[in-house]
C-alpha cells in the first residue's frame, strides 16, 4: 500500500459514489450554492459532473473536501 494512501479517507470511494452521495443530501440546488461551478448549476447530472470533477482538479478538491466534512464529522 502506498504510504500516501494510508491516512487518505477518500481511498477505495470512486468519484462517482461521492457526487452521487452529496446529491442524495444537499440535492442539486444546495450543492451549487455550496460549491459554486456551472456542472451543479445548468442542466446537472451525475455523468456530466464526473466528465468535468474528473478535468479540474481544483473543482474536485472543493467536492472531495465537502463530502468530508459532511460525512466524517
Amino acid at each position: 500500500m502506498s504510504e500516501t494512501q494510508i491516512n487518505n479517507p477518500l481511498h477505495g470511494l470512486k468519484l462517482e459514489k461521492v457526487v452521487t452521495d452529496l446529491v442524495e443530501h444537499y440535492g442539486w440546488e444546495e450543492l451549487s450554492i455550496r460549491i459554486n461551478i456551472n456542472c451543479f448549476k445548468s442542466d446537472p447530472s451525475v455523468k456530466s459532473s464526473l466528465k468535468f470533477l474528473r478535468k479540474t482538479p481544483w473543482a474536485r478538491e472543493k467536492v472531495e473536501a465537502l463530502f468530508l466534512e459532511t460525512f466524517t464529522h
